[in-house]
Formats: C-alpha cells, structure tokens, sequence
C-alpha cells in the first residue's frame, strides 16, 4: 500500500510537517485566519485609543483655559448651563 504513494509522502517528517502546518493554518483555535482578524481588531483599537486621547488633551486644554480664567468661565456656563445672576433675566430664543 505504502508503495503506491509518492516517495515524498513515504517520508515520515514530511508527513508530520504537512499535518502539523495543516492543523495550525486550520484547526487550532489560534489559526492564521483568527491571528489576521485578531490584528485588524488591535490596529482598529489603537486608532480609537489615539483618537479618544487627543480628545482628553483639548478637553484638559480647555478646563485649564476655564479654570484660570474668570470670564471665560462664566460665559461657559451661561451659555452651557443657562445660569444667570439674581438681577437678570434670561430669554432663549429657538428658531424654527
């Protein structure tokens, strides 16, 4: 029976090597195809990691322009938060 075979195919190592490239290109549960879309995951978190932290640097940029200066954060939160001094009268006008 091991006759018929190609010469190549009758060589124990081989033989393995085949099963063995086979079993990790397919089978295990860490294949070729788990690894590349296991990568494009990391590559897209690590875009949303570079974009989140820019975003935490203006936010950080801006709360020290707040806290440092006092006009700058009272009209934050008038317009923000709609505050208004005891004197005043506050009118918000919505167009349609």
């Amino acid at each position: 029976m091991f006759k018929k075979l190609p010469p190549l195919f009758r060589n124990f190592y081989i033989v393995t090597s085949i099963c063995f490239l086979v079993w990790l290109t397919f089978l295990d549960s860490n294949d070729l195809v788990s690894r590349f879309k296991l990568g494009a995951k990391i590559r897209s978190l690590q875009n949303e990691k570079e974009y989140y932290q820019k975003k935490i640097s203006e936010v950080e940029k801006d709360r020290m322009e707040l806290m440092t200066n006092k006009e700058l954060l009272e009209k934050f939160a008038r317009e923000k938060y709609l505050m208004k001094k005891e004197t005043e009268d506050v009118f918000i006008i919505q167009e349609e």
